[in-house]
């Protein structure tokens, strides 16, 4: 197990929590709106970040999701130092051509991650499920090999992962969106589920909580009832409530209980307590 109670499932030879740390609300990527994507930048920083890592590690969350940020790195390495706890890195360089991309994958190699995933704006634009192929992955795979890396990809669409199993790419895990809304999924959830379900590679589910529109119970019900024991669920989080409270619902789901969880109270909701003769 983990330094927390998190069950935990293996990714080339690494044992990592079945919840992992998105990185959207730190970063400030909202998917909601410029507003609140540029008060989430202004709000974060590296000792925020901190905080929040500190309480995720502790309950397990042992691996984390994200492009290549010089905020995070520096949130990471105070972590470390207070903490003396490694997170495994899931870094998702980009690139417009195949050299840009590499210099991303050096980077990505010098900031010591276990995993290279090319982002999904250079692998869904390399796509093509009529010849089972995308375009220069297999020369990306080798080059992330070489730099002592594990190769994955990370896309928004599941012919991706339907198309790196035919063609027998060196693939560790994709990373792909899913939740009960379909948010960033280009089909249905059940089409989506079902190719997560059926390639024999883990799959690190992202979006769970479809960036914010979605509440921890709903989104990660939703994610784990319809995964493989082997796959995992990214999650972004503000703060340390958020990763207490996310840590409370995945313990819940996956021991089989109901989850319980303090629900919000405003005013337009005295009826329903006083109905239920509790508080």
């Amino acid at each position: 197990m983990s330094e927390g109670t998190l069950p935990t499932t293996m990714i080339e030879g690494h044992e990592i929590g079945r919840l992992v740390i998105g990185t959207n609300w730190f970063l400030g990527y909202s998917h909601q709106s410029a507003a609140k994507s540029k008060w989430i930048r202004r709000y974060q920083d590296a000792e925020k970040i901190a905080n929040v890592l500190e309480i995720c590690t502790a309950g397990g969350m042992n691996a984390i999701v994200a492009p290549i940020s010089e905020l995070l790195t520096e949130a990471i390495e105070l972590h470390r130092r207070r903490t003396g706890r490694h997170i495994i890195q899931v870094l998702t360089p980009g690139g417009a051509h195949v050299e840009e991309l590499k210099a991303g994958i050096d980077q990505c190699a010098e900031l010591g991650a276990e995993f290279c995933f090319p982002h999904t704006s250079w692998t869904d634009s390399r796509l093509h499920p009529a010849t089972n192929e995308i375009t220069e992955y297999e020369e990306v795979a080798a080059y992330i090999r070489s730099k002592g890396m594990a190769p994955g990809l990370s896309t928004h669409r599941p012919e991706a992962i339907v198309v790196g199993d035919r063609a027998g790419y060196d693939i560790a895990a994709y990373i792909q969106p899913f939740n009960p809304i379909g948010f960033l999924c280009s089909v249905e959830t059940d089409w989506v589920a079902n190719i997560i379900r059926n390639t024999p590679k883990p799959v690190i589910v992202i979006k769970p909580l479809a960036a914010g529109r979605l509440n921890p119970p709903t989104g990660l019900g939703f994610a784990f009832a319809n995964i493989k024991p082997t796959d995992v669920v990214c999650i972004g989080l503000l703060c340390e409530e958020e990763a207490e409270e996310d840590l409370e619902v995945t313990h819940q789901i996956l021991a089989g209980l109901q989850t319980q969880v303090e629900l919000q109270y405003t005013r337009s909701k005295a009826a329903l307590v006083e109905s239920g003769g509790s508080d």
